[in-house]
């Protein structure tokens, strides 16, 4: 099972992501409430997969996603999206996202991406 670290504004969104990660046997090794947190965390855990929101304060998850790839160029790498966000999804590919989930979640197509970027 992986180690993950979930990167969402939003207390609910992380709260759901983080039962059913849980609930598969993954480890949630952290949180972080935007994506500068999301940043320092990523250096200081080391997790296998991290989830990024794209639409957070302080550092977005583009940014976040910039600063994790420079800082690990094989950060696995899942971007969180609502509806409606394909510039940003095209944008975060260039960057070396490895997959997408949109909100709201879908517990099998979750624990699935998980499953795909580990191998």
């Amino acid at each position: 099972m992986s180690k993950v670290l979930i990167v969402d504004d939003s207390r609910t969104s992380r709260k759901i992501l983080k039962g059913i990660l849980e609930g598969a046997g993954h480890e949630v090794v952290g949180e972080a409430v935007d994506g500068q947190d999301g940043v320092e965390k990523y250096k200081e855990l080391s997790p296998e997969v991290v989830t990024l929101d794209i639409t957070m304060p302080v550092l977005d998850g583009l940014g976040s996603l910039a600063e994790i790839k420079k800082a690990d160029p094989n950060a696995r790498v899942i971007m969180v999206t609502a509806a409606g966000q394909q510039t940003k999804m095209v944008e975060a590919i260039k960057l070396g996202a490895a997959e997408f989930i949109t909100k709201p979640f879908e517990p099998d197509l979750i624990l699935a991406m998980i499953e795909k970027v580990m191998k």
